[in-house]
C-alpha cells in the first residue's frame, strides 16, 4: 500500500466531509429547471429512478473489463438521474414507493461499484473491496435503523427537510461517496488505498451516527416522560 498517497488523501477527504448540503445548494436550481421540463412530458419520478439504476448497473461489467472512462460516464449519468428523480417527485407528488426505491437502489448501486472494481483485479482488490462493502453496512444500517425510530417518534431532520426519511449526518455522505468513486475511476491503480481509507472514514461515520442516534433517542424518551412525571 502506498502510505504516502494514503496519508495525503485522508486530510483531503476530511476537509471534503459533509459536502451534501453544499452540493445540494449549488446543483438544486439546475436540476429543478430540467425536472420542470421533464415533468411537462409526463415522465414520472420513479421512471427516472429505475432508468438511472439500470444505467448505473452497467458500471459492473465496464469496471470488470477495466473500461474505467465509460464506467465513470455511467456513474455520472446515474447520479444525474438520482438528482432529477427527487426534483421530479417534489414537482409531482412525493410517494413512499419513490422514497423506498431511491434509497434501496442507491445502496445496491454503491455496492455494485465496489464489486466491479473487485472483479477488475480480484487478487489485488478483493480484500479492500470486502472491507469497503462491510463498512457500507455500518453507515447504511445506522441511519436507516434510526430513521425507523425517528418516524415512530415523529422526529424531523432540520438539515435535510425534503428527504423522504430522517437523514442522519456523517462524514461519508452521498457526495463524498461519489467523489471517492470518481477518484477510483480516474486512478484505478489506487483503488486499494482509496478503499481502505474510505472504509475507515465510514467506520468513523458509523460510530458518530450510533452515538448521535442513541443521544437523540434518549433525549426524546426524556421529553416524552417529563409531562407524566410532572402530573
Amino acid at each position: 500500500m502506498n502510505k504516502t498517497f494514503l496519508l495525503a488523501a485522508i486530510p483531503l477527504f476530511w476537509r471534503m466531509s459533509m459536502l451534501d448540503r453544499w452540493s445540494l445548494k449549488h446543483l438544486k436550481p439546475g436540476l429543478k429547471g430540467v425536472a420542470k421540463q421533464l415533468s411537462r412530458t409526463g415522465l414520472r419520478a420513479n421512471h427516472v429512478t429505475v432508468t438511472g439504476f439500470m444505467i448505473g448497473m452497467l458500471c459492473v461489467p465496464l469496471l470488470a473489463y477495466e473500461q474505467y472512462s465509460w464506467a465513470l460516464v455511467a456513474l455520472l449519468l446515474n447520479r444525474l438521474a438520482d438528482g432529477l428523480d427527487g426534483e421530479l417527485a417534489r414537482l409531482q407528488e412525493p410517494t413512499d414507493v419513490g422514497a423506498f426505491l431511491d434509497i434501496v437502489l442507491d445502496f445496491i448501486f454503491y455496492s455494485a461499484i465496489v464489486f466491479g472494481f473487485a472483479l477488475a483485479n480480484p487478487e489485488q482488490n478483493s480484500l479492500a473491496a470486502s472491507a469497503l462493502i462491510f463498512s457500507f453496512m455500518g453507515t447504511g444500517s445506522s441511519f436507516l435503523a434510526f430513521a425507523i425510530f425517528a418516524e415512530r417518534r415523529q422526529l424531523s431532520s432540520m438539515t435535510y427537510p425534503n428527504k423522504g426519511f430522517y437523514y442522519l449526518n456523517g462524514i461519508t455522505e452521498g457526495t463524498e461517496t461519489i467523489a471517492i468513486f470518481v477518484l477510483m475511476c480516474l486512478l484505478p491503480q489506487y483503488f486499494m488505498q482509496l478503499a481502505w481509507m474510505f472504509a475507515g472514514l465510514c467506520a468513523l461515520t458509523t460510530a458518530i451516527r450510533v452515538r448521535s442516534a442513541v443521544y437523540s433517542l434518549k433525549q426524546s424518551e426524556q421529553c416524552k416522560t417529563k409531562p407524566t412525571e410532572s402530573s
